[in-house]
């Protein structure tokens, strides 16, 4: 495969660092095995999953391999006899269950290539060490005073990032550092854009920018050649780590947790965000500050790969700044990303979760202040500060930089409104992706709470309390009824009629007799009369219910009288 040759058509570029979720399902049977049925999800979306299929050996291989990082597992231990009973299955079954939730949750080891190759196989099946030897063979076929002298396997966290250790052949005792990476999906320059920045990176000077010797990029990768520092990283530093063990062995668990000494803490904070004020001064999207890529020169720190945002790969601190809406540009994320590293420099480890309620004792109260403007909760809703900002707080405005080193980075116009148009497309990516994390939120705590034992009896008083009132509103509606039925029966609570419609009198066997005079004009009926007028229909109703309801209730079958039937209905013989 040549160094130069295009990318496969349709290549998926995946952001390796969303993570990963997985839920064992079920389990089943085999052959004398366990297989167990893991539901695999990438992000948020459940479409955006699948299932694989596992036995406790996949388990114990992938455990293994995570040994590296000194870390106390909670990987459920071999049985040999009796490991097929129902119950001690369904117990296995919940402990790797524990286990895949601690890996999963794990900043560093959900990273790690080991992890993803056992959820993801599909996406994580290739040697990438391989593809990046031989696309370093094909860049030797035309650069022949460069040698690979040894890999140094897994330094780095990336997975599509490879690096090995050079030298020039005429001049043997200089080490230098190659690194490989494939491009990321945040790859917006196009390809002749991309070729003309990253070999930009070679000259470029400043101070506190980590000097490149060579730089190149092709349609589907890059190659970047920089001096190969013994002393290694600020991370190195921090975490007192050998540059060249794996990544894992060095940062996961350190023997000794111990940050920086103040005076430490205020120079490399200055310096960091002095060039990080200087990228952003001349429009060069980063994004990618972390401890590992701060090299240390002494005391001077100097920034690494610059190339990251040029080729789209994801930041290392991005499952954490997806979260907060109000982090939605590279300047932003910057800041963010600092306030990580400051709080490594301070504690000698990451912070446990973000935001942080409350931070432990610092060397000075300075520290805090700045850490609380990054990482508190306020901070997250509010904002996060400028870099110019930083700069003019009390832990580092006091700070004297004595390095005179000149600074030269030179963009041309063209390039420079190409950079714009992809830090762009970026940040929206970055702001999409927080609408969907914001809206599962607000879905989950909905349904969450909507499930709650607190809801549920709250939803039961409330449909129990409606149909009493539906009961109730129904036996009145009956009882409406009935009083309506008897009044029309009724002439003693029939409303009075209109003189303009009078009501006949009674003439049967009478119809000789002449009609009366009309009647005289009726006087208005005292209050007390419990006849209702017409004018006042409620009343009626009350009225007419109330005295239903009494005879009801007031009625003694006993009061009835006796009566005697004069049966007229047999024929009568005369």
């Amino acid at each position: 495969m040549a160094f130069m040759e295009k990318p496969l058509a349709g290549k998926v570029l995946l952001d390796d660092t969303a993570p990963l979720s997985a839920v064992i399902e079920a389990s089943q049977t085999l052959h004398s095995h366990t297989e167990y049925i893991i539901r695999v999800q990438r992000g948020i979306s459940m479409e955006n999953s699948w299932q694989i299929i596992r036995r406790y050996s996949d388990f114990d291989l992938l455990n293994n391999s995570l040994q590296v990082s000194a870390l106390s597992l909670p990987f459920p231990p071999k049985k040999l006899i009796g490991n097929m009973d129902r119950e001690f299955i369904a117990e296995r079954q919940k402990g790797l269950q524990n286990y895949l939730n601690v890996i999963t949750s794990n900043h560093i080891l959900s990273n790690c290539e080991p992890v993803k190759k056992f959820l993801d196989p599909n996406n994580y099946s290739v040697n990438y060490t391989e593809i990046a030897l031989q696309h370093v063979s094909m860049f030797f076929r035309s650069e022949p005073k460069w040698e690979v002298v040894e890999p140094l396997k897994d330094i780095g966290w990336r997975i599509r990032k490879k690096y090995f250790l050079m030298k020039i052949k005429n001049q043997p005792k200089e080490r230098l550092a190659l690194s490989w990476a494939d491009l990321g999906p945040d790859k917006y320059l196009s390809d002749k854009d991309l070729q003309c920045a990253v070999k930009l990176l070679s000259s470029c000077s400043h101070p506190y920018i980590y000097k490149v010797t060579f730089a190149t990029a092709s349609e589907s990768s890059a190659l970047v050649i920089r001096p190969f520092n013994e002393k290694g990283t600020l991370k190195d530093l921090i975490y007192k780590a050998k540059p060249k063990d794996q990544f894992l062995k060095k940062y996961c668990n350190p023997k000794k947790i111990q940050g920086l000494e103040i005076h430490q803490i205020k120079t490399f904070g200055r310096q960091i965000l002095e060039v990080v004020k200087f990228l952003h001064d001349k429009g060069f999207p980063y994004g990618h500050l972390h401890a590992s890529n701060v090299m240390l020169d002494g005391d001077t720190c100097r920034l690494l790969d610059l190339e990251n945002s040029l080729l789209g790969l994801p930041s290392f601190y991005r499952s954490y700044f997806t979260q907060f809406r109000k982090i939605n540009t590279l300047e932003a994320v910057d800041v963010h990303c600092f306030g990580h590293l400051l709080y490594e420099m301070t504690y000698g480890r990451p912070p446990d979760s973000v935001p942080v309620d409350s931070f432990p004792p610092a060397p000075s109260m300075s520290v805090v202040t700045v850490l609380e403007s990054i990482l508190s909760p306020e901070a997250m809703k509010n904002g996060m500060p400028t870099v110019s900002r930083l700069l003019q707080m009390p832990l580092f405005s006091d700070v004297l930089l004595t390095n005179s080193e000149k600074t030269q980075f030179k963009i041309p116009t063209k390039l420079k409104e190409a950079l714009k148009i992809a830090k762009e497309c970026i940040e929206k990516r970055l702001v999409e992706e927080q609408k969907l994390i914001h809206q599962h939120r607000r879905l989950t705590r909905a349904q969450s709470h909507h499930g709650s034992e607190e809801e549920k009896k709250r939803r039961k008083i409330l449909a129990r309390k409606k149909s009493k009132r539906s009961a109730f509103e129904s036996g009145e509606e009956q009882t409406m009824k009935y009083s309506n039925s008897n009044n029309s029966g009724s002439g003693a609570s029939s409303p009075l009629t209109s003189p303009s419609s009078p009501v006949p009198p009674f003439t049967a066997g009478a119809s000789t007799i002449p009609s009366p005079p009309p009647p005289p004009a009726v006087p208005p009926l005292p209050p007390n009369l419990d006849v209702p007028t017409q004018s006042d229909p409620q009343l009626v109703n009350n009225t007419s219910r109330g005295a239903l309801l009494s005879s009801i209730q007031n009625f003694q079958k006993g009061a009835l009288k006796k009566t005697e039937t004069c049966d007229y209905s047999a024929p009568r013989i005369s």
